[in-house]
Order: structure tokens, then C-alpha cells, then sequence
């Protein structure tokens, strides 16, 4: 039984690891003791038990009284058991059969095919771990066609007008719910105070000392770092405290300046300007021209294609975006068809898993971890899948770039590099660590019952170590 879950094993690992010296010292010493098993005669004990009746019989003819509970003690001195050492049975097993054996010899061919076919059979109970059903199916296709309507139908395409932004009604709703959180008066009052002035700020090249392409009070939020909601985090910081403007111009050259006739808004200390980054973010987020999306300025670098009939390429495209509208709180709104893909696939996900009998711990989608949940992660990439090929769908029906849904195609890049990973280099890895795991199980479980089949043997002698 060990060699046979060795067998399996090593038909796990011989295409992946080399053979160990070790590994080919156990081969050659069960392939020795597979062979002296096999000489082995035992006596034929068939008949024993007719043979002990008929002489109790007799015994009892002759007058003889048979009382199975009254033997005689018989004092037996007790017997050595002499052990040898591996490195004796590795000589043994050397001088006998050689070196050069493989595990699969000391196996019949139909042996060899129930390892394999043991093997295979858990390869595929890992698969099926894996693999989605017709309600996992469901669950994903629902998640991204409801994030689909959601996108096209209620948060639909910013477009200026005589009263502001307007787009779908989910967007509106969002961005009236900014402007009610910092209404334009108090901002207006922010802006103009010193804890939210920063040196990054100019609105022009007059106080600039490297011109600055595109520099106005349209674009300035764009194609400065400091003011994006994510870069701004470490950008703006750091601008702050040395009194500079890092920007990206609209020619796509990157500039840092120290700004000199800003040095009064400059921080020495790293929490006060990380307080003036926020309250400075804070004044610019409901402006007609306003914070751009995340990583927006760094599309100023793509300084190539010829898109549409201008032939524009992606940076002019991009910055095109920002001016009709498209800035932080439009992200805001276009994530929400995002969240919700989220939340109907996990909600999904855990309700499916409560019902097949998981405790509700164990069916808590958050982790992404497979071994904990193996199917959620693959669930998720195809709802955002669904739903961006939706989104693309708009864009070419459109053939408005103002319809992208940045971060729905942020989410599908996310999920498609997991999946791509898992499937190209850790799936193979994990299964291969699935099948060895239960292999080992029963590996464990046949070495402690032969352990304990030892113990009970040598009981009666005294065991010595060569």
C-alpha cells in the first residue's frame, strides 16, 4: 500500500522534480523486499482448525478433560529482534537488484492503470472544485447585464448645457449629491484661503519658470499631478513640501518647477501637507472644471493614434474628455454599475453556498483566496467581462469616447490578469499540490496503521537497532 501512493505520487511529479538520491534509495530497497516477498513460502494453514477439533475429540475419547481456561503457564524467554540500519538495507537491496530501479517495476501492468486512473480521478474532483454551473452562470451573465442598464441607461453621457452637467439620472443624482455635501459658496471661501493654497496651483505660465503647454484655467487640474485623486496622494505631497509643480504638459513633456513665487504655500512638515493635499482637493472637487479621474494626466504621455475623422490621438482624445465633462465625480457615477456587479455576484456566490451547506463563515465573499472560495473569482471576471463587452458595444454604437466606462474596464484589466495567472501558472502548481495532498492523506494513513501493526508484532521481543 505505501509503494502504491509512492507510485502515485511520483506519477504527480516525475514531469515537474527530479529523483532525489533518497527517492532512488527507497525504490531500490522496495523493489529488494517486493522480491523476497515474493519467494516467500508460507505453509498451507488451511486445514489446522479440522485437525485441532478432531484431537480434542480424541483427547476427550480417552478420557481426557479439555478446559480451554485453565492452561498451564509456560514462561517463554523473550526474543531479540534485531533491526538493521537503512544504510544496511540500502547494501542489501544494492547487492541483490542494483541501482537502476523504478518504483512502477515491482507493479503489474493493471496495477500501474489503477494508480493512473487514481491519479486522473483526482485531477478531476479538482476540476470540478473549480468549475462553474449553470446557476454560477447565472449569477455572473445577471451581474453584467444589470450593470450594463445601469450604465446606459441611468448614468449615461455627461454633456454640458446651459445649467451645467447633465447625463443620466444616476449621474445627475450623484453629482447633485456633491454639490449639496460642498456647496459652491463654502468652496469658493475654501479655495481663497491659505490652508488650502499650494504651490501647484498656477492656472497660468506667468508664474511659471519653464512654459508649461496648455497651462490655463481649463486644463491646469489635468495636467497637473498634484490635483490628481490618486497621484496627488504622493505628487501633490511632495510638491507641497518642496514648493514645486510637476505637470504633463499637453505635448506630453514632463516638467517639475520650482515654483518661486509660491514659496509661501509650501509645508514642512509631511502631515500639514498632506492635510492642505485634502482641503485643497476639497476646494476644487465641485468646480466647473474639476478634479480629473484617477491617473487621468498620465494619458497626456500617449502622444500617438489617429482616431476619428480630426485623427486626434489618444492624449487630445483625453483631454477632450475632461473639457465636456468627464472628471471625478462622473468616475464616481460610473462606478457604481461596477459596485454593483460586485455585490450581485458575491451576494450570489454566498447564498448559493449557504444552500449547498457551508456555514455562512465559510461563505463570506470577500476573500478572492481560491482555495477558500474556488469559484468566485472566475465569476467575477466573467460579469465584468459581460459588462464591459457591453460597454464596448456603446462606445462603437456611439462613437462618443465620453460613453468609456473607465472603471469598468479598470475592473476587467484587474480580473483578466488574475485569471490569466491563475489559469496560466498557479492553477497547474495548485492542482498538482491538491493531487499530492490526498495522496499523502492515505500515504499517512497506511504508515500509521503499518506502524501500529509493528507495534502490536514486537511486543513480545526486544527490539535492537544495528
Amino acid at each position: 500500500e505505501i509503494a502504491q501512493c509512492l507510485v502515485g505520487s511520483e506519477m504527480c511529479i516525475r514531469d515537474r522534480y527530479n529523483y532525489t538520491n533518497f527517492e532512488k534509495q527507497i525504490n531500490t530497497v522496495l523493489a529488494h523486499q517486493s522480491s523476497e516477498l515474493s519467494n516467500v513460502q508460507f505453509p498451507d494453514i488451511s486445514s489446522i482448525d479440522s485437525c485441532i477439533s478432531s484431537s480434542e475429540d480424541l483427547l476427550r475419547k480417552l478420557g481426557y478433560s479439555i478446559d480451554s481456561s485453565h492452561t498451564m503457564p509456560c514462561k517463554q524467554k523473550q526474543k531479540v529482534m534485531v533491526l538493521p540500519t537503512w544504510e544496511a538495507l540500502c547494501l542489501e537491496a544494492e547487492h541483490h537488484v542494483g541501482t537502476g530501479c523504478e518504483l512502477e517495476d515491482i507493479f503489474t501492468a493493471e496495477e500501474l492503470n489503477d494508480n493512473s486512473d487514481a491519479v486522473r480521478l483526482l485531477n478531476e474532483e479538482y476540476s470540478d472544485l473549480h468549475k462553474l454551473d449553470k446557476y454560477d452562470i447565472a449569477i455572473s451573465a445577471l451581474a453584467g447585464l444589470v450593470s450594463a442598464a445601469v450604465d446606459i441607461l441611468l448614468v449615461g453621457i455627461p454633456q454640458k448645457g446651459p445649467d451645467g452637467l447633465s447625463a443620466g439620472t444616476l449621474a445627475n443624482y450623484v453629482r447633485a449629491y456633491f454639490e449639496k455635501k460642498f456647496p459652491e459658496d463654502e468652496m469658493k471661501k475654501l479655495a481663497n484661503s491659505k490652508e488650502s493654497k499650494v504651490p501647484f496651483d498656477a492656472q497660468d505660465n506667468r508664474n511659471t519658470k519653464e512654459y508649461v503647454q496648455g497651462l490655463s484655467a481649463y486644463y491646469h487640474r489635468l495636467l497637473s499631478l498634484g490635483h490628481d485623486p490618486v497621484l496627488g496622494f504622493i505628487v501633490g505631497v511632495f510638491d507641497i513640501m518642496t514648493g514645486r509643480m510637476t505637470t504633463i504638459d499637453k505635448a506630453g513633456k514632463v516638467v517639475s518647477q520650482v515654483m518661486e513665487n509660491y514659496s509661501d504655500r509650501t509645508e514642512s512638515n509631511l502631515f500639514a501637507a498632506l492635510a492642505k493635499q485634502i482641503i485643497h482637493f476639497k476646494s476644487d472637487i465641485t468646480t466647473s472644471m474639476g478634479l480629473p479621474a484617477p491617473l487621468m494626466g498620465l494619458f497626456n504621455l500617449l502622444q500617438f493614434g489617429s482616431i476619428g475623422e480630426e485623427e486626434q490621438t489618444i492624449a487630445e482624445i483625453v483631454q477632450g474628455m475632461y473639457y465636456e465633462g468627464y472628471d471625478f465625480i462622473h468616475f464616481c457615477s460610473l462606478s457604481l454599475p461596477v459596485m454593483i456587479t460586485e455585490v450581485i455576484v458575491r451576494l450570489g456566490y454566498a447564498a448559493k453556498r449557504i444552500k449547498e451547506g457551508h456555514t455562512v463563515k465559510e461563505s463570506i465573499p470577500v476573500s478572492l483566496n481560491r482555495d477558500k472560495h474556488p469559484k468566485l473569482a472566475t465569476m467575477l471576471f466573467i460579469a465584468h467581462a459581460g459588462a464591459t463587452a457591453a460597454n464596448a458595444g456603446k462606445i462603437y454604437f456611439t462613437q462618443n469616447p465620453m460613453s468609456i466606462n473607465y472603471p469598468q474596464w479598470v475592473a476587467f484589466a484587474k480580473y483578466s490578469y488574475s485569471q490569466l495567472k491563475w489559469a496560466v501558472i498557479s492553477k497547474p502548481d495548485a492542482q498538482n499540490a491538491y493531487v499530492l495532498g490526498k495522496i499523502n492523506e492515505e500515504l499517512s494513513r497506511v504508515i500509521d496503521s503499518t506502524n501500529a501493526l509493528f507495534d502490536d508484532f514486537g511486543k513480545d521481543y526486544i527490539v535492537v537497532m544495528e
